[in-house]
């Protein structure tokens, strides 16, 4: 009966939540894209930096995203053009280049993806504190999972 399956229980109902869940960020992710007028690429390339820990090299941009070197360059030329990101050579060693997100990109992220930041607070709301706390596991786990496996190549 649909709507009743347990995906905890049952792996095919688990991944299409999952895929579920996903349609809707990249639906979010390519409104952000047209919005800011640039190729949904270019806005995953944009998640990717937001969330790296750490400036990201181009090298290390375009692996995260399966892009070749000339694919990365052209999308940094975009994004760079908009005004959205910035290349740094690193001081350390004037070789290396440095990605770095600016502020006008992190207002524009959080203002588009403030309907996904209100869903997700609405959603948590519905679970205790010991419930979440296994659902941050789930994610990370899976994400590390995902991490490993390699990026295919464009």
């Amino acid at each position: 009966m649909p709507g009743t399956e347990n995906p905890a229980a049952d792996l095919p109902a688990f991944a299409r939540q999952l895929r579920r869940v996903n349609g809707e960020i990249n639906r979010l992710l390519h409104g952000f894209a047209l919005a800011q007028g640039l190729h949904p690429t270019d806005a995953q390339a944009l998640g990717v930096l937001l969330d790296s820990p750490e400036p990201l090299t181009p090298g290390r941009l375009g692996a995260r995203l399966g892009l070749t070197s000339g694919a990365v360059t052209a999308c940094l030329d975009r994004l760079e053009r908009a005004g959205l990101v910035r290349r740094e050579r690193a001081s350390e060693d004037r070789r290396v280049v440095h990605v770095h997100f600016v502020a006008p990109a992190r207002a524009a992220a959080r203002e588009h993806f403030r309907p996904l930041a209100t869903a997700t607070e609405s959603a948590r709301a519905r679970f205790s504190a010991g419930e979440l706390a296994v659902v941050a596991r789930f994610l990370t786990a899976l994400g590390e999972e995902l991490s490993e496996q390699p990026a295919p190549r464009r």
